[in-house]
């Protein structure tokens, strides 16, 4: 004779069991989700940027965007980085400069692009006697190449030498300058030359 079949018995029961356990678990689970709070009704604009606390673009500051770095300088260097790269770099930065005709050069450095593409400095006098404020009293371009990281722009006074005030300069990028392609505006000061005390006699 053989005896019950005790080992089925023990299988069907785990089985009940676990069944059992999983309904529980299922609907305390299903308890819990109910607990949650639930967010009704919530306007689209809260789940959106924030004017209020968004920084507008200033077109009248140094660009951004595009430019890790921008400075007025007197002259500029070039210099093998370490991917072996020419770098531009700045030589005696400042916004303060002398009456005459030595150029000014804006150096700047960019972040990674990918294309090809010009940057324009057009430069205005913001607060010179005898200009306008409309009128290009220098302007310069380089041409952007896509493995270049940083430039340089040389700004020569049309009239051969720089009159004493406040001069603003127009940054531009893209193929041509329109009313799109502005990226910032930096500026700089033409220092009065002194007056001599006494003039020379031989």
């Amino acid at each position: 004779m053989t005896g019950p079949p005790g080992g089925v018995y023990q299988g069907n029961m785990r089985r009940l069991c676990w069944l059992f356990g999983a309904i529980i678990l299922f609907s305390s689970s299903l308890l819990w989700a109910e607990d949650l709070p639930l967010t009704r009704n919530v306007p689209i604009p809260d789940f959106q940027n924030r004017t209020e606390t968004a920084k507008p673009y200033n077109f009248d500051a140094p660009p951004e965007g595009m430019f890790r770095h921008i400075v007025l300088a007197e002259g500029f260097e070039e210099e093998l980085g370490f991917q072996r790269t020419h770098e531009i770099v700045p030589v005696k930065p400042t916004e303060q400069f002398s009456v005459g005709g030595k150029p000014v050069f804006i150096v700047f450095e960019l972040h990674q692009h990918y294309q090809s593409f010009q940057v324009f400095g057009r430069c205005y006098g913001e607060q010179v006697a005898g200009l306008d404020g409309q009128t290009v009293v220098a302007e310069d371009a380089m041409y952007i190449a896509l493995e270049d990281q940083t430039g340089y722009l040389k700004l020569l006074p049309a009239e051969g030498t720089w009159k004493p005030g406040r001069y603003k300069v127009e940054i531009h990028a893209g193929e041509q300058v329109n009313d799109m392609s502005l990226m910032g505006t930096m500026r700089f000061t033409i220092a009065a030359a002194p007056n001599s005390s006494t003039a020379t006699t031989h």
